[in-house]
Order: C-alpha cells, then structure tokens, then sequence
C-alpha cells in the first residue's frame, strides 16, 4: 500500500536526482572512514557541492525565484559552506598536505566538481541523441558517480604509500 502511494505521489528528479547524491554521500562518508587520501575526498566533496549547486537551482526555477548573479552566488555560497569550515579547522591549508604544489582537498574539490557538472550536465544532451531515452536504466544515477569513481582512481594510485 505504502510503495503504491509512494509511486502515485512521485515526481521526476529534475537537475541531479537524489539518489545520486546520496551515493555520492555514502563514497564520501566511506572514504573519509577508511583513511583514503584527501585528494579522493575532495574529489567527492565537490560532487556533493555541485549537486548541491544543481538541486538549489531547480528548486528556484521551480518556484519562479530569480536575481541577478544567481547561479554565481549559488555556486559561491555552497563552495564557501563547504570549504570554509575545512578551512578554519585547518583541513585545508596544511602546508603539508599538498600534492602538485596545491592543498589536496582543493585539488580533488576541483577535480570533482568538473567531473560532476560536466558527467551531470551531459545526460540531457545524450537522452536528446537516443530519441528521448537513456541509453541504459539509472544512467542519470550511474554516470556522474562513476565519473566520481574513475577520478578517484588516479589519486589513489598517485598518493597510495
């Protein structure tokens, strides 16, 4: 009875869905348990934060909100939520925690959040080009978190001792 409700009362994911979000969650909380290096962290946490971003954004289209620079200042607003925090407890800027001449975990928020906007902002395009379909089911889902996986690969190989 509850699915049948459930099912009746849904409604299509716009922007990023939120099941990927919470697998991109899920990695993050992961990675951070298991000791993986902040370079793969970061690579999560700027998923997240574009997710984030893209979900904020539907919701104000959605409510007809609108205001000069408004994806500027969304995306700012998120970056300085989740970075500013890391910051003042010193998680980011340690002077030893850099990789190619740059602190880690901004290193791997960049990485990530390119990947994700550019892995997220490409299944509309690819569904246009596949006669209104996805090429193959939860691609909306599986896309943007493998993107975030196979990003993650090299830094670990790059940072694993």
């Amino acid at each position: 009875m509850f699915s049948v409700l459930a099912a009746a009362l849904a409604r299509p994911a716009l922007a990023v869905c939120p099941v990927c979000t919470v697998a991109v969650c899920a990695g993050l909380g992961l990675s951070r348990w298991l000791g993986i290096d902040d370079t793969i962290s970061g690579v999560w946490i700027g998923g997240v934060t574009v997710s984030f971003i893209f979900w904020t954004k539907s919701w104000l289209d959605r409510k007809h909100i609108r205001f000069p620079g408004r994806p500027i200042l969304i995306a700012v607003g998120y970056y300085i939520m989740v970075l500013g925090p890391l910051y003042w407890l010193n998680v980011i800027g340690h002077p030893l925690n850099v990789l190619w001449g740059m602190d880690k975990f901004l290193l791997g928020t960049i990485f990530g959040s390119v990947g994700f906007a550019i892995s997220a902002l490409s299944y509309e395009p690819f569904k246009r080009r596949h006669g209104g379909k996805a090429y193959f089911p939860f691609q909306k889902v599986i896309v943007p978190v493998a993107v975030l996986a196979l990003l993650s690969l090299p830094f670990y190989f790059l940072t694993c001792k």
